[in-house]
């Protein structure tokens, strides 16, 4: 009883609002501005609610704006009163020591993120999250009344996009939001690789059909309403074309995005082919989201320790790569094995046993391979052996974007890695550069530029972007920290396995 006044007002508010929308649609008029302005009125007027102040009554609410700077203990605070969310969770792993205090651009962060968490809670019938709930809505009526009159669901809430520099905290944070969502939500967190993966995988299967994108959004939605993308970037032409088409196809479904990038959307896909067709993609996504930078300037990934890693530098040590690859296999028998990857390819691995691969790196980066294979090399096994990692540059290009992807793909499955490689990881890539640091580099001497020839030279934007990332994270793959993580992890695996 003691929330119905404000149930009671809430009806009225969205009857009202209803038949306005319903009535523009039987006279035909589908325009989104109506829609979107009836978003836009709650999305950014009246997101939360805060107890007023002296008031004896816990039922009686204001509507608070979305960009209120302060969160207070009753914002939230769950109907019985516990305190709930991604900012509660993170003060309490600061507090225990599993977080080191963050700096300012991390606090607030996550308070847009409890804000959206708060304001989800809030509209959780609105937004039709529980899969329990919205499953004995779906189903026939549904399906024909979706075909008969066109409809578009945009949810109430905007989601929020986080890009800035590498090891900022944008995927820890993203991750403690997610994880505190309820878990009868429609919900899902993946890799943007695996997720575009998974969508071209679903666009096979549809093959034939008038817009086979508006099925699989439509399987999408009915997975996960909250989406969250881990590590968004463009590079690829295939998935640029078909992104805006997608995601207005979500987005009219009730998808509220949440996503990490090291660029900012209007770089994204920069430079790319036909990035023209990509460019309303970047409109949908600001309409959206609520874009948000993390400014911090420190790599949390390199404030642990590495001399416990497995990174050599320099061939002589091969030999140890191997022995070391044979210590963790133990005494099964390392043979040649064959890993089955998405739509029926087969990935060919030289030598695994005991959920270690060992790969000679032309093995793994000098091939056609990609994404696909590199999860599915990972779903298989969780150690990789990588022998003779060279410098990059203009000459091998493609094989830096796949040792990228394979980083990528290696740190989301939270994977161990042994390698042997020319150089350190900032040596690595020292002649992969963007555009304007190439703009840095003139007018030059003559024995300047002679040192960066010898230095095989290689401007390209997507890459120079993405070297920081992959840098820092072969270190913190390296770090004490990660490396006892994982072995904690692998016991306890170990461990529900033989029970």
């Amino acid at each position: 009883m003691r929330y119905l006044p404000r149930a009671v007002r809430q009806i009225r508010c969205f009857s009202h609002v209803y038949r306005e929308v319903s009535l523009n649609e039987l006279v035909g008029n589908q325009r989104d501005p109506i829609r979107r302005n009836f978003s836009s009125y709650f999305v950014e007027k009246y997101l939360h609610s805060a107890r007023i102040e002296g008031s004896s009554k816990p039922n009686l609410v204001f509507l608070r704006h979305f960009s209120s700077p302060v969160i207070t203990d009753s914002d939230i605070a769950t109907p019985n009163g516990e305190k709930a969310g991604p900012f509660v969770e993170y003060e309490r792993r600061i507090a225990s020591g599993e977080l080191i205090e963050g700096d300012h651009f991390q606090v607030d962060t996550i308070q847009l993120l409890q804000r959206l968490y708060d304001e989800l809670i809030e509209k959780e019938d609105e937004c039709q999250l529980d899969r329990y709930t919205s499953s004995k809505k779906a189903g026939r009526s549904r399906w024909l009344w979706s075909r008969l009159i066109p409809q578009s669901t945009y949810a109430p809430v905007k989601g929020l996009y986080l890009y800035g520099g590498v090891g900022t905290g944008k995927t820890m944070l993203m991750d403690l939001f997610y994880e505190q969502l309820p878990s009868n939500w429609r919900k899902k967190r993946i890799h943007f690789h695996d997720f575009m993966l998974n969508v071209h995988s679903r666009l096979q299967m549809h093959k034939g059909v008038a817009d086979p994108l508006e099925v699989v959004a439509a399987e999408i939605s009915d997975v996960a309403i909250v989406l969250c993308l881990d590590e968004f970037m463009v590079s690829d032409v295939a998935d640029a074309l078909i992104l805006n088409r997608l995601f207005r196809h979500l987005f009219s479904k009730g998808v509220v995005l949440v996503s990490t990038s090291n660029r900012a959307p209007d770089n994204l896909y920069e430079g790319g082919l036909q990035r023209d067709l990509f460019l309303p993609f970047i409109e949908t996504l600001k309409e959206r989201c609520v874009v948000h930078e993390i400014g911090s300037s420190v790599d949390y990934r390199k404030m642990g320790s590495a001399e416990q890693g497995y990174y050599f530098v320099g061939s002589k040590y091969n030999e140890l790569l191997k022995q070391k690859f044979q210590e963790l296999v133990g005494d099964e028998e390392p043979k040649p094995q064959v890993v089955e990857v998405v739509m029926g390819r087969r990935l060919e691995v030289p030598l695994g046993a005991n959920g270690c691969a060992y790969f000679p790196f032309e093995e793994l980066c000098d091939k056609p391979l990609g994404a696909a294979d590199y999860f599915g090399l990972f779903k298989k096994f969780h150690t990789l052996a990588l022998e003779g990692v060279p410098k990059f540059g203009a000459s091998n290009r493609t094989a830096a974007y796949r040792f990228v992807t394979l980083v990528d793909v290696m740190y989301e499955n939270k994977a161990r890695l042994l390698c042997t490689a020319e150089a350190s990881p900032i040596e690595l890539f020292e002649s992969i550069v963007t555009v304007s640091d190439a703009r840095k580099l003139s007018p030059r001497s003559s024995s300047r530029s002679q040192k960066r020839d010898d230095l095989d030279l290689c401007v390209d934007n997507e890459l120079g972007f993405a070297k920081d990332r992959t840098i820092s994270r072969l270190t913190e793959l390296n770090s004490r920290e990660f490396l006892e993580q994982f072995e904690a992890n692998l016991k306890k695996h170990s461990q529900a396995v033989e029970a």
